[in-house]
C-alpha cells in the first residue's frame, strides 16, 4: 500500500511539473516582438496651454516582409487630445522588409486652460501581412509637459517684484532727516 501511495505521489510531482513547463513555454511563445519600430524624435514635448505640440517620428520594418499599415490606435490623458492626421495622411500604405519612413506622426491639442502637468500617452501602428490585418505593428509611449504661458510667468513675476518692493518699505519706514527734527 505505502509503495502504491508513493508511485501515486511521485506520478502526481511529475504531471505538475510537466504541465508547468508547457505553461512556460506557451506564455514564452506568445510574446512577439513588434514587427515595426517607432522611435520618437523626442518622446517628451513642452507646451503651454492653447498650442499644438508635434511628434516626429521614424518609422522602420523590422520584417522579412512587407508590412502593410492599416490604421492607428492613440490615447493621451484628458483634456488633451491625439491629431493623428500627420500619420494617416503622409505614411505609406506599406513598408517593405527593412524600410523606414520619417515625418510628423501625429499632433497633440492643448485646449485653452489646461491645468499645468505631465500627461501621459501612446501611438499604436495597427495593421500586418495584409491590407486588412489589425495587429498592433507598433507601439510609442509620450508624454506632454504643459507649462505656464510666458505671460502669465511674467505677471506672476511682477505681483512677487511689487509685493518684495512693498514688504521692504514697511520693514524698513523712512528715517527722519535732520530738518524734520529741528522743526519739533
Amino acid at each position: 500500500m505505502r509503495i502504491l501511495e508513493e508511485t501515486v505521489k511521485t506520478l502526481n510531482n511529475r504531471l505538475i511539473l510537466s504541465l508547468t513547463t508547457v505553461c512556460l513555454m506557451v506564455a514564452g511563445t506568445a510574446a512577439k516582438a513588434d514587427s515595426f519600430t517607432i522611435t520618437l524624435s523626442s518622446p517628451v514635448q513642452n507646451g503651454s496651454s492653447g498650442e499644438v505640440v508635434s511628434f516626429d517620428a521614424t518609422v522602420t520594418n523590422n520584417e522579412g516582409a512587407t508590412v502593410y499599415l492599416n490604421g492607428d490606435n492613440t490615447y493621451v490623458d484628458s483634456p488633451l487630445a491625439v491629431d493623428d492626421s500627420p500619420y494617416n495622411n503622409n505614411y505609406p500604405l506599406s513598408l517593405g522588409p527593412g524600410d523606414s519612413d520619417s515625418g510628423a506622426l501625429f499632433n497633440v491639442d492643448l485646449p485653452a486652460g489646461t491645468p499645468v502637468g505631465d500627461y501621459a500617452g501612446y501611438f499604436d501602428i495597427v495593421g500586418g501581412a495584409t491590407n486588412s490585418s489589425q495587429d498592433i505593428v507598433g507601439e510609442a509611449d509620450f508624454n506632454v509637459v504643459v507649462t505656464p504661458e510666458p505671460s502669465a510667468l511674467l505677471l506672476l513675476a511682477t505681483g512677487l517684484l511689487g509685493l518684495a518692493g512693498r514688504g521692504r518699505k514697511a520693514v524698513h519706514p523712512r528715517r527722519k532727516t535732520t530738518s524734520q527734527y529741528r522743526s519739533m
